[in-house]
């Protein structure tokens, strides 16, 4: 009887088991059929991002210099910085438009415009539809291999994937195009015209990771007066943090000079988008980022001087000040709310090792004394001594550096001491609008000193003038349409209102100064230098 028992529940068993397989498989099979192709297929990218990226919490590796440069080493040639670089073999990939996916991107950048957005209107203005000239392999900044594929080896190596092995890592279909991250499409995109397009599809997938890209490696930067930290990604990217100082609606002391003032977060956010806003698009792309100071810096640098100047404040916030020349002290001290603090990420330009830049020391630089005064504010014919001082002798190195003087005049920045170009586009290129951070102190004065390139040399590309023109207009005002657009960033509102409402007061009196030179010129084309040809 008992055997009889054992073997009843043991074919029963058996046929449970079964049966529970049997409805396994019907499942899978009904779900596999129901779920569209496009949702099967996903895996694959999956695999890929995570090639490219390093454990959770684990620190960046020692080598992430040298790997960070042969990024683009293996892109470019022996020396991506030099004209003779460009070899005949390498063949040009483009990076901008035509590409798989960059469409996509657009239409996405496209789709949060609203329909009465004065920014999207002012784009599709035919002042900002002219023409860049046609980019030569020798106009382009580092020419790329298109064999090329950004992808590390599974096992962790630093070591890069052969074209023929990178295959067998990526999606079907994918192109080399589709391994390298955005900020390397950012920096294999500049070229001698522009650092980045007036419709880069890529803006905004790098301003997204500027502000949400996991933070891997914290350490201050050496130099300059204040603190600025440098932050690494997982995909190896890079941004330049400048922490916030001020509130929006704090104003720069009427006692403090020029070059003590503070660099401000918010500064170097709203000068980006000017800067575009401006069609100069010459100050690198720049995203707010609340950032968490203990997660994010404190836990994961290896800055052992860094590290040293962490406290709790008797507030109970986390606070640090770093070593700099001007206010890294207890006193000056970076506090978060306990932990949190705002501040501005910008993207790294190539390393200097792969694109030499040149700086050079502006004609208009100011004593950076108390008391002592430069030759230009004492000489009211500076500007002719200038044209005839190369590089300012020839080409529109002189209007160049006009631009960036009205530039700073709408933001009320004094302190422009030098400006970079790349070294391997010679004089004929764009100049480098860097380091804004002094930018947009006080919106109850503007100071005419600024203006100084443009009053006293009574030129300015016609292009220019144009735009500002149309920014005076009310269908295009200047502080809608940079309202607009710092509406999106992170740490929105960016400005406060006063800040915006100045700029159409100093746009005013910018389109005057040009009104008092060709008031007093004996032929117009000298003062509105003609660049726009019949495109206008």
């Amino acid at each position: 009887m008992r055997w009889r028992l054992q073997m009843f529940l043991q074919r029963k068993f058996k046929i449970s088991f079964l049966f529970l397989l049997f409805l396994a498989l019907l499942v899978h099979l009904v779900v596999d059929f129901a779920l569209p192709t496009t949702h099967r297929s996903c895996g694959c990218n999956t695999k890929a991002s995570k090639a490219v990226s390093v454990a959770s919490g684990s620190p960046m590796p020692a080598g992430l210099k040298k790997l960070s440069l042969r990024i683009l080493q293996d892109f470019s040639g022996s020396n991506g910085s030099l004209e003779k670089s460009s070899q005949p073999e390498r063949v040009e990939l483009h990076v901008r438009a035509g590409e798989p996916g960059v469409q996509q991107q657009h239409e996405e950048a496209s789709a949060g415009w609203t329909k009465g957005s004065k920014l999207a209107a002012l784009l599709k203005h035919p002042l900002y539809n002219i023409p860049v000239p046609e980019v030569t392999e020798k106009d382009k900044l580092f020419v790329v291999n298109p064999m090329e594929k950004f992808s590390l080896r599974s096992s962790g190596s630093d070591e890069w994937v052969s074209s023929s092995k990178a295959e067998a890592l990526l999606p079907t279909g994918k192109t080399a195009y589709d391994t390298y991250p955005t900020w390397l499409k950012f920096h294999i995109g500049i070229n001698r015209y522009e650092l980045y397009p007036r419709r880069d599809p890529l803006l905004p997938a790098l301003l997204r990771d500027l502000a949400t890209q996991r933070i891997v490696s914290s350490v201050q930067k050496s130099g300059g007066t204040q603190l600025k930290l440098i932050m690494t990604f997982p995909n190896y990217g890079q941004a330049l943090f400048k922490p916030m100082k001020q509130t929006r609606d704090q104003e720069t002391p009427i006692d403090f000079f020029y070059f003590s003032d503070f660099e401000r977060h918010n500064a170097e956010i709203a000068a980006f988008h000017l800067d575009r806003i401006l069609d100069f698009r010459r100050i690198p792309p720049v995203s707010g980022r609340l950032v968490n100071i203990t997660k994010e810096i404190r836990d994961i640098t290896t800055d052992k001087k860094l590290v040293k100047t962490f406290f709790i404040s008797p507030a109970g916030n986390v606070c640090f000040y770093g070593e700099c020349s001007y206010y890294c002290s207890t006193e000056h001290a970076l506090c978060g709310k306990p932990d949190q603090l705002e501040g501005s990420m910008a993207a790294l330009l190539p390393d200097k090792t792969l694109a030499k830049r040149r700086s050079w020391r502006s004609p208009w630089r100011r004593s950076y004394h108390k008391s002592k005064k430069a030759e230009w504010e004492l000489n009211p014919n500076y500007c002719t001594q200038v044209r005839e001082t190369p590089p300012y002798d020839s080409g529109h190195r002189l209007l160049d550096l006009i631009d960036m003087a009205i530039l700073d005049f709408l933001m009320g920045n004094m302190d422009r001491h030098h400006y970079e170009t790349f070294e391997k586009f010679g004089n004929d290129t764009f100049l480098l609008h860097l380091d804004n951070g002094r930018g947009f102190g006080t919106h109850s004065h503007d100071e005419p000193s600024i203006l100084a390139p443009l009053q006293q040399c009574c030129s300015i590309k016609k292009s220019t003038y144009l735009r500002l023109q149309l920014l005076a207009t009310e269908p295009y005002r200047l502080s809608d349409v940079l309202r607009e657009a710092l509406a999106a960033d992170p740490l929105a509102p960016v400005l406060a209102e006063p800040h915006l409402q100045a700029l159409d007061r100093r746009l005013g009196k910018v389109l005057l100064a040009v009104g008092h030179c060709l008031a007093r010129a004996a032929h117009q084309e000298k003062v509105l230098v003609d660049d726009v040809g019949s495109w206008v």
